[in-house]
Protein backbone atom coordinates (compact mmCIF):
# COMPACT_ATOMS: atom_id res chain seq x y z
CA UNK A 1 0.00 0.00 0.00
CA UNK A 2 1.10 3.72 -0.57
CA UNK A 3 1.97 6.01 2.19
CA UNK A 4 -1.67 7.65 1.39
CA UNK A 5 -3.49 4.75 1.06
CA UNK A 6 -2.17 3.44 4.83
CA UNK A 7 -3.62 6.90 5.88
CA UNK A 8 -6.44 6.49 4.41
CA UNK A 9 -7.27 2.91 5.97
CA UNK A 10 -5.97 4.78 9.51
CA UNK A 11 -8.74 6.99 8.53
CA UNK A 12 -11.52 4.66 7.97
CA UNK A 13 -10.29 2.56 11.03
CA UNK A 14 -10.65 5.73 13.78
CA UNK A 15 -14.12 6.64 11.85
CA UNK A 16 -15.13 2.68 13.00
CA UNK A 17 -13.59 3.55 16.71
CA UNK A 18 -15.49 6.93 16.88
CA UNK A 19 -18.83 4.70 15.85
CA UNK A 20 -18.03 2.36 18.64
CA UNK A 21 -17.52 4.44 21.34
CA UNK A 22 -17.84 2.00 24.45
CA UNK A 23 -15.99 -0.84 22.26
CA UNK A 24 -12.25 -1.42 23.06
CA UNK A 25 -10.41 0.04 20.41
CA UNK A 26 -8.43 -3.09 19.75
CA UNK A 27 -11.83 -5.12 19.37
CA UNK A 28 -12.24 -2.85 16.74
CA UNK A 29 -9.47 -3.08 14.99
CA UNK A 30 -8.95 -6.62 14.83
CA UNK A 31 -12.83 -6.95 13.32
CA UNK A 32 -11.72 -4.24 10.99
CA UNK A 33 -8.68 -6.11 9.48
CA UNK A 34 -10.56 -9.08 9.71
CA UNK A 35 -12.99 -7.97 6.92
CA UNK A 36 -10.55 -6.69 5.27
CA UNK A 37 -7.78 -9.56 4.84
CA UNK A 38 -6.41 -8.15 1.88
CA UNK A 39 -4.03 -5.64 4.18
CA UNK A 40 -1.05 -7.65 4.77
CA UNK A 41 1.22 -7.98 7.76
CA UNK A 42 3.77 -4.43 6.91
CA UNK A 43 0.37 -2.23 6.03
CA UNK A 44 -2.09 -3.60 9.73
CA UNK A 45 1.20 -2.67 11.61
CA UNK A 46 1.21 0.93 9.57
CA UNK A 47 -1.94 1.78 9.74
CA UNK A 48 -1.99 0.80 13.34
CA UNK A 49 0.70 2.96 14.38
CA UNK A 50 -0.95 5.99 12.70
CA UNK A 51 -4.23 5.26 14.53
CA UNK A 52 -2.37 4.72 18.06
CA UNK A 53 -0.45 7.93 17.68
CA UNK A 54 -4.30 9.51 17.17
CA UNK A 55 -5.23 8.00 20.25
CA UNK A 56 -2.61 8.65 22.48
CA UNK A 57 -2.62 12.55 21.71
CA UNK A 58 -6.58 12.58 21.90
CA UNK A 59 -7.10 15.88 24.42
CA UNK A 60 -3.62 17.24 22.66
CA UNK A 61 -4.77 17.19 19.38
CA UNK A 62 -8.38 18.09 20.48
CA UNK A 63 -7.20 21.35 22.30
CA UNK A 64 -4.69 22.35 18.74
CA UNK A 65 -8.37 22.37 17.46
CA UNK A 66 -10.37 24.42 20.01
CA UNK A 67 -10.91 27.36 18.21
CA UNK A 68 -12.69 25.47 15.12
CA UNK A 69 -16.15 25.74 15.03
CA UNK A 70 -17.88 22.18 13.79
CA UNK A 71 -16.69 18.80 14.53
CA UNK A 72 -13.27 17.71 14.00
CA UNK A 73 -13.04 14.54 12.37
CA UNK A 74 -11.10 11.64 12.03
CA UNK A 75 -9.62 13.22 9.24
CA UNK A 76 -8.38 15.89 10.40
CA UNK A 77 -6.98 14.36 13.57
CA UNK A 78 -4.82 12.00 11.34
CA UNK A 79 -3.18 15.01 9.27
CA UNK A 80 -2.87 17.05 12.41
CA UNK A 81 -0.77 14.27 13.94
CA UNK A 82 1.58 13.80 11.26
CA UNK A 83 2.16 17.54 11.07
CA UNK A 84 2.48 18.08 15.30
CA UNK A 85 4.52 14.81 14.64
CA UNK A 86 6.97 16.97 12.33
CA UNK A 87 5.70 16.41 8.63
CA UNK A 88 5.56 19.94 6.72
CA UNK A 89 2.11 20.89 5.31
CA UNK A 90 2.79 20.22 2.22
CA UNK A 91 3.92 17.07 2.49
CA UNK A 92 0.97 15.76 4.01
CA UNK A 93 -1.60 17.68 1.76
CA UNK A 94 0.30 15.49 -0.94
CA UNK A 95 -1.37 12.25 1.15
CA UNK A 96 -5.08 13.52 -0.02
CA UNK A 97 -6.31 12.78 -3.39
CA UNK A 98 -2.95 11.81 -4.80
CA UNK A 99 -4.24 8.69 -6.17
CA UNK A 100 -6.84 5.79 -6.71
CA UNK A 101 -6.76 4.51 -2.61
CA UNK A 102 -5.81 8.23 -1.05
CA UNK A 103 -7.99 10.10 0.99
CA UNK A 104 -10.32 12.51 -0.68
CA UNK A 105 -8.67 15.88 -1.15
CA UNK A 106 -8.30 18.42 1.75
CA UNK A 107 -11.24 20.52 1.86
CA UNK A 108 -10.65 24.61 2.31
CA UNK A 109 -12.13 24.60 6.05
CA UNK A 110 -9.34 21.43 7.17
CA UNK A 111 -7.03 23.03 4.59
CA UNK A 112 -7.17 26.47 6.58
CA UNK A 113 -7.28 25.02 10.14
CA UNK A 114 -4.12 22.25 9.56
CA UNK A 115 -2.23 24.96 8.12
CA UNK A 116 -2.02 26.60 11.52
CA UNK A 117 -0.48 23.54 12.61
CA UNK A 118 2.37 24.18 10.74
CA UNK A 119 5.52 24.22 13.46
CA UNK A 120 4.19 23.71 16.15
CA UNK A 121 4.26 21.23 18.74
CA UNK A 122 1.91 18.52 20.18
CA UNK A 123 2.62 19.20 23.81
CA UNK A 124 2.38 22.98 24.92
CA UNK A 125 2.88 24.18 28.19
CA UNK A 126 -0.59 26.61 27.56
CA UNK A 127 -2.00 23.05 27.69
CA UNK A 128 -3.89 22.45 31.33
CA UNK A 129 -2.30 19.54 32.92
CA UNK A 130 -4.91 17.00 32.41
CA UNK A 131 -4.64 17.37 28.79
CA UNK A 132 -1.09 17.63 28.27
CA UNK A 133 -0.76 14.06 29.48
CA UNK A 134 -3.77 12.94 28.41
CA UNK A 135 -5.93 11.61 31.37
CA UNK A 136 -9.42 12.88 32.46
CA UNK A 137 -9.74 16.01 34.48
CA UNK A 138 -11.96 14.03 36.81
CA UNK A 139 -9.42 11.35 37.66
CA UNK A 140 -6.34 14.07 38.86
CA UNK A 141 -7.00 14.16 42.57
CA UNK A 142 -7.45 10.42 42.45
CA UNK A 143 -3.68 10.16 40.51
CA UNK A 144 -2.34 12.74 43.06
CA UNK A 145 -3.56 10.48 45.81
CA UNK A 146 -1.33 7.66 44.67
CA UNK A 147 1.16 9.50 42.89
CA UNK A 148 1.54 13.28 44.39
CA UNK A 149 5.02 14.41 43.23
CA UNK A 150 5.61 11.72 41.25
CA UNK A 151 2.37 12.24 39.05
CA UNK A 152 3.93 13.74 36.03
CA UNK A 153 6.93 11.69 35.33
CA UNK A 154 4.40 8.41 35.89
CA UNK A 155 1.59 10.28 33.45
CA UNK A 156 4.36 11.28 30.77
CA UNK A 157 5.74 7.09 30.78
CA UNK A 158 2.03 6.28 29.79
CA UNK A 159 2.16 8.42 26.93
CA UNK A 160 4.80 6.29 25.67
CA UNK A 161 4.62 3.19 23.17
CA UNK A 162 4.85 0.10 25.16
CA UNK A 163 6.92 -2.52 24.64
CA UNK A 164 5.82 -6.58 23.42
CA UNK A 165 6.80 -8.79 25.90
CA UNK A 166 6.70 -12.60 26.01
CA UNK A 167 6.83 -14.98 28.38
CA UNK A 168 9.01 -18.68 28.07
CA UNK A 169 6.84 -21.47 28.40
CA UNK A 170 9.09 -23.89 30.34
CA UNK A 171 6.88 -27.04 29.72
CA UNK A 172 8.35 -26.58 26.10
CA UNK A 173 12.13 -25.24 26.57
CA UNK A 174 14.11 -22.64 28.34
CA UNK A 175 14.18 -18.89 27.84
CA UNK A 176 17.82 -18.84 26.38
CA UNK A 177 16.13 -21.60 23.40
CA UNK A 178 13.11 -19.09 23.24
CA UNK A 179 15.73 -16.09 22.61
CA UNK A 180 17.58 -18.14 20.02
CA UNK A 181 14.31 -19.17 17.96
CA UNK A 182 12.88 -15.89 17.74
CA UNK A 183 15.95 -14.58 16.33
CA UNK A 184 16.41 -17.17 14.12
CA UNK A 185 12.88 -15.60 12.53
CA UNK A 186 14.27 -12.29 12.84
CA UNK A 187 12.61 -10.87 16.07
CA UNK A 188 15.18 -9.89 18.25
CA UNK A 189 14.08 -10.67 21.85
CA UNK A 190 15.98 -9.34 24.57
CA UNK A 191 15.93 -10.65 28.49
CA UNK A 192 13.55 -9.12 30.65
CA UNK A 193 14.79 -7.48 33.81
CA UNK A 194 12.66 -8.44 36.65
CA UNK A 195 11.03 -11.56 35.45
CA UNK A 196 12.86 -14.48 34.92
CA UNK A 197 10.26 -15.84 32.18
CA UNK A 198 10.37 -13.01 30.31
CA UNK A 199 11.72 -11.32 26.86
CA UNK A 200 11.08 -8.08 25.53
CA UNK A 201 10.69 -6.56 21.80
CA UNK A 202 10.30 -3.07 20.76
CA UNK A 203 7.24 -1.84 19.52
CA UNK A 204 4.65 -3.93 17.22
CA UNK A 205 6.24 -7.58 16.24
CA UNK A 206 4.55 -10.15 14.03
CA UNK A 207 4.85 -12.43 17.02
CA UNK A 208 2.35 -15.05 16.35
CA UNK A 209 3.09 -15.54 13.32
CA UNK A 210 6.79 -17.29 14.44
CA UNK A 211 7.06 -21.03 14.56
CA UNK A 212 8.22 -20.23 18.07
CA UNK A 213 4.71 -19.05 19.02
CA UNK A 214 2.55 -21.40 17.05
CA UNK A 215 4.34 -24.11 18.63
CA UNK A 216 3.78 -23.10 22.33
CA UNK A 217 7.01 -22.03 23.49
CA UNK A 218 6.30 -18.46 24.05
CA UNK A 219 3.48 -16.89 24.68
CA UNK A 220 2.37 -12.89 24.65
CA UNK A 221 2.32 -11.48 28.34
CA UNK A 222 3.67 -8.04 29.88
CA UNK A 223 6.24 -8.69 32.15
CA UNK A 224 4.46 -7.29 35.26
CA UNK A 225 1.58 -9.83 34.71
CA UNK A 226 4.13 -12.49 34.84
CA UNK A 227 5.49 -11.22 38.18
CA UNK A 228 2.42 -11.56 39.79
CA UNK A 229 2.01 -15.24 38.71
CA UNK A 230 5.59 -15.56 40.99
CA UNK A 231 4.14 -13.82 43.51
CA UNK A 232 1.52 -16.55 43.79
CA UNK A 233 3.96 -19.55 44.35
CA UNK A 234 1.89 -22.11 43.37
CA UNK A 235 3.47 -25.62 43.61
CA UNK A 236 2.85 -28.78 41.79
CA UNK A 237 1.10 -30.33 44.40
CA UNK A 238 -1.39 -27.54 45.14
CA UNK A 239 -4.88 -27.24 44.12
CA UNK A 240 -5.14 -23.75 42.60
CA UNK A 241 -8.24 -21.09 41.47
CA UNK A 242 -8.03 -18.47 38.83
CA UNK A 243 -10.85 -16.43 40.01
CA UNK A 244 -11.39 -14.46 37.17
CA UNK A 245 -8.83 -16.40 34.76
CA UNK A 246 -10.68 -14.45 31.38
CA UNK A 247 -8.61 -15.96 27.97
CA UNK A 248 -6.36 -17.99 30.96
CA UNK A 249 -3.35 -15.85 30.15
CA UNK A 250 -1.73 -16.54 34.03
CA UNK A 251 -3.57 -19.82 33.83
CA UNK A 252 -1.29 -20.77 31.32
CA UNK A 253 1.96 -19.61 33.69
CA UNK A 254 0.49 -20.87 36.67
CA UNK A 255 0.00 -24.10 34.71
CA UNK A 256 4.17 -23.56 34.42
CA UNK A 257 4.87 -23.27 37.35
CA UNK A 258 3.09 -26.23 38.64
CA UNK A 259 4.99 -28.30 36.09
CA UNK A 260 1.69 -29.24 34.42
CA UNK A 261 0.85 -30.75 37.89
CA UNK A 262 -1.84 -30.38 40.41
CA UNK A 263 -4.76 -28.90 39.72
CA UNK A 264 -6.10 -25.58 38.29
CA UNK A 265 -9.45 -24.67 38.03
CA UNK A 266 -10.03 -21.30 35.54
CA UNK A 267 -13.21 -19.48 36.23
CA UNK A 268 -14.75 -16.22 34.54
CA UNK A 269 -18.44 -15.14 34.32
CA UNK A 270 -17.82 -14.76 30.77
CA UNK A 271 -18.02 -18.26 28.45
CA UNK A 272 -16.29 -16.73 25.52
CA UNK A 273 -13.53 -16.01 27.43
CA UNK A 274 -13.02 -19.35 28.82
CA UNK A 275 -13.91 -20.70 25.63
CA UNK A 276 -10.73 -18.32 23.45
CA UNK A 277 -8.60 -20.21 26.54
CA UNK A 278 -8.90 -23.73 25.24
CA UNK A 279 -6.39 -23.17 22.16
CA UNK A 280 -3.93 -21.23 23.66
CA UNK A 281 -4.08 -24.89 26.87
CA UNK A 282 -3.64 -26.52 23.77
CA UNK A 283 -1.19 -24.82 21.95
CA UNK A 284 0.88 -24.78 25.59
CA UNK A 285 0.65 -28.17 25.92
CA UNK A 286 -1.43 -27.99 29.86
CA UNK A 287 -3.32 -30.52 31.14
CA UNK A 288 -4.15 -29.55 34.36
CA UNK A 289 -6.56 -27.25 33.68
CA UNK A 290 -10.21 -27.42 34.06
CA UNK A 291 -12.66 -24.59 33.63
CA UNK A 292 -15.66 -23.13 34.82
CA UNK A 293 -18.30 -20.88 34.28
CA UNK A 294 -19.40 -19.05 37.22
CA UNK A 295 -22.89 -18.30 37.22
CA UNK A 296 -26.18 -16.92 39.17
CA UNK A 297 -26.89 -19.15 41.63
CA UNK A 298 -24.40 -21.37 41.08
CA UNK A 299 -23.48 -23.97 43.79
CA UNK A 300 -19.83 -24.74 42.93
CA UNK A 301 -18.10 -22.74 44.80
CA UNK A 302 -20.35 -23.35 48.30
CA UNK A 303 -19.27 -27.13 47.70
CA UNK A 304 -15.62 -26.28 47.23
CA UNK A 305 -15.44 -23.82 49.93
CA UNK A 306 -11.61 -23.90 51.97
CA UNK A 307 -10.64 -26.15 49.38
CA UNK A 308 -7.60 -24.71 47.55
CA UNK A 309 -4.07 -23.71 48.51
CA UNK A 310 -3.93 -20.65 46.63
CA UNK A 311 -6.55 -18.87 44.66
CA UNK A 312 -5.65 -15.83 42.09
CA UNK A 313 -8.47 -13.08 41.98
CA UNK A 314 -6.99 -10.73 38.81
CA UNK A 315 -10.09 -9.04 39.86
CA UNK A 316 -12.00 -6.39 37.43
CA UNK A 317 -10.71 -2.59 37.66
CA UNK A 318 -9.99 -0.10 35.71
CA UNK A 319 -7.21 -0.55 33.81
CA UNK A 320 -5.51 2.58 33.78
CA UNK A 321 -2.19 0.45 34.02
CA UNK A 322 -2.45 -0.57 30.33
CA UNK A 323 -2.68 3.19 29.08
CA UNK A 324 0.23 2.90 27.33
CA UNK A 325 -1.49 -0.18 25.13
CA UNK A 326 -4.90 1.03 25.31
CA UNK A 327 -4.89 4.76 25.14
CA UNK A 328 -8.92 4.92 23.69
CA UNK A 329 -9.60 3.39 27.61
CA UNK A 330 -8.46 7.05 28.78
CA UNK A 331 -11.33 8.39 26.83
CA UNK A 332 -13.91 6.00 28.06
CA UNK A 333 -13.62 5.99 31.79
CA UNK A 334 -15.94 7.68 33.77
CA UNK A 335 -16.49 7.98 37.85
CA UNK A 336 -19.36 5.62 37.71
CA UNK A 337 -17.71 3.13 36.19
CA UNK A 338 -14.56 3.58 38.90
CA UNK A 339 -17.49 3.35 41.82
CA UNK A 340 -19.29 -0.03 40.65
CA UNK A 341 -15.62 -1.26 40.39
CA UNK A 342 -14.94 -0.74 43.71
CA UNK A 343 -17.79 -2.24 45.02
CA UNK A 344 -17.42 -5.37 42.35
CA UNK A 345 -13.95 -5.45 43.72
CA UNK A 346 -15.20 -5.83 47.44
CA UNK A 347 -17.86 -8.38 46.58
CA UNK A 348 -15.25 -10.61 44.30
CA UNK A 349 -12.78 -10.33 47.27
CA UNK A 350 -15.24 -12.07 49.77
CA UNK A 351 -16.64 -14.30 47.75
CA UNK A 352 -13.17 -15.73 46.92
CA UNK A 353 -11.84 -15.75 50.08
CA UNK A 354 -14.24 -18.24 51.30
CA UNK A 355 -12.37 -20.60 48.84
CA UNK A 356 -9.04 -20.61 50.37
CA UNK A 357 -8.28 -23.17 52.64
CA UNK A 358 -6.84 -22.36 56.38
CA UNK A 359 -2.97 -21.59 55.68
CA UNK A 360 -3.68 -21.13 52.01
CA UNK A 361 -3.02 -17.85 50.51
CA UNK A 362 -4.52 -15.46 48.11
CA UNK A 363 -2.88 -13.47 45.63
CA UNK A 364 -5.08 -9.80 44.79
CA UNK A 365 -4.18 -8.34 41.46
CA UNK A 366 -5.36 -5.32 39.39
CA UNK A 367 -3.35 -3.57 36.18
CA UNK A 368 -4.84 0.01 38.05
CA UNK A 369 -2.29 2.55 39.07
CA UNK A 370 -5.08 3.60 41.42
CA UNK A 371 -4.81 3.57 45.03
CA UNK A 372 -8.52 3.24 45.63
CA UNK A 373 -8.62 0.04 44.01
CA UNK A 374 -5.12 -1.48 45.46
CA UNK A 375 -3.72 -0.70 48.50
CA UNK A 376 -6.96 0.79 50.13
CA UNK A 377 -9.31 -1.91 49.00
CA UNK A 378 -7.06 -4.40 50.98
CA UNK A 379 -7.01 -2.46 53.84
CA UNK A 380 -11.32 -2.63 53.80
CA UNK A 381 -10.93 -6.56 53.07
CA UNK A 382 -8.68 -7.01 55.60
CA UNK A 383 -10.98 -5.42 58.46
CA UNK A 384 -13.75 -7.65 56.91
CA UNK A 385 -12.15 -10.68 57.35
CA UNK A 386 -9.92 -10.76 60.47
CA UNK A 387 -9.53 -14.64 59.40
CA UNK A 388 -6.92 -13.09 56.69
CA UNK A 389 -3.20 -11.14 57.34
CA UNK A 390 -0.93 -9.79 54.78
CA UNK A 391 2.36 -11.63 54.17
CA UNK A 392 5.64 -9.91 55.58
CA UNK A 393 8.47 -9.18 53.10
CA UNK A 394 10.31 -12.40 54.44
CA UNK A 395 7.62 -14.29 53.63
CA UNK A 396 7.12 -13.46 50.27
CA UNK A 397 8.84 -16.03 47.65
CA UNK A 398 12.24 -15.84 46.92
CA UNK A 399 11.52 -16.02 43.41
CA UNK A 400 10.63 -12.66 43.09
CA UNK A 401 13.29 -9.82 42.73
CA UNK A 402 14.10 -8.46 45.70
CA UNK A 403 12.91 -5.48 45.56
CA UNK A 404 9.19 -6.31 44.96
CA UNK A 405 10.06 -8.63 48.51
CA UNK A 406 9.97 -5.53 50.92
CA UNK A 407 6.78 -6.26 51.87
CA UNK A 408 3.48 -8.26 51.12
CA UNK A 409 2.36 -6.33 47.89
CA UNK A 410 3.89 -4.48 45.40
CA UNK A 411 2.97 -1.63 42.72
CA UNK A 412 4.82 -1.50 39.23
CA UNK A 413 4.42 1.52 37.06
CA UNK A 414 5.56 2.04 33.68
CA UNK A 415 7.92 4.85 34.66
CA UNK A 416 9.75 3.29 37.60
CA UNK A 417 9.35 -0.60 36.43
CA UNK A 418 9.25 -0.79 32.80
CA UNK A 419 6.21 -2.82 33.18
CA UNK A 420 2.23 -1.97 32.38
CA UNK A 421 1.04 -0.80 35.92
CA UNK A 422 0.47 -3.55 37.94
CA UNK A 423 -0.28 -4.42 41.85
CA UNK A 424 -0.17 -7.80 43.34
CA UNK A 425 -0.56 -8.52 47.09
CA UNK A 426 -0.37 -11.72 49.00
CA UNK A 427 -2.46 -12.57 52.31
CA UNK A 428 -3.00 -15.98 54.25
CA UNK A 429 -5.72 -17.32 55.53
CA UNK A 430 -5.00 -17.52 59.37
CA UNK A 431 -5.47 -21.44 60.77
CA UNK A 432 -7.79 -21.24 63.62
CA UNK A 433 -5.95 -21.97 67.16
CA UNK A 434 -7.73 -24.47 68.96
CA UNK A 435 -7.60 -24.08 73.03
CA UNK A 436 -6.34 -26.80 74.77
CA UNK A 437 -8.78 -28.77 76.59
CA UNK A 438 -8.82 -28.48 80.02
Amino acid sequence: MTPAARLSGAIDLLCAIQNAPRRPADATANAFFRERRYIGGGDRRAISAIVWDVLRSWRRLHWHFSDLTGAISPRLLSAASLLLGGENMDNVRALFGTDRYAPSPLTSREDIALKKLEGRSLSSPKQPRAVRLEYPDWIEPILLETFGDRLEAEMLALLEAPTLDLRVNLLKGTREAAIKALRNESLKAEPTALSPWGMRLDGRQPVTAAQAFRDGLVEIQDEGSQLVVLAADAKSEHRVLDYCAGAGGKTLALAMTMDNRGHIVACDVHEKRLEGAVKRLRRAGVHNVERHLLVSGDKWAKRRAGSFDRVLVDAPCSGTGTWRRNPDARLRLTQTDIEELLVKQAEILDRAASLVKPGGRMIYATCSLLAQENAVQIAAFLKRRTDYRLLTGEEMPETLPEKLRQRGSFALTPQQDGTDGFFACVMERVVEKKDDAT
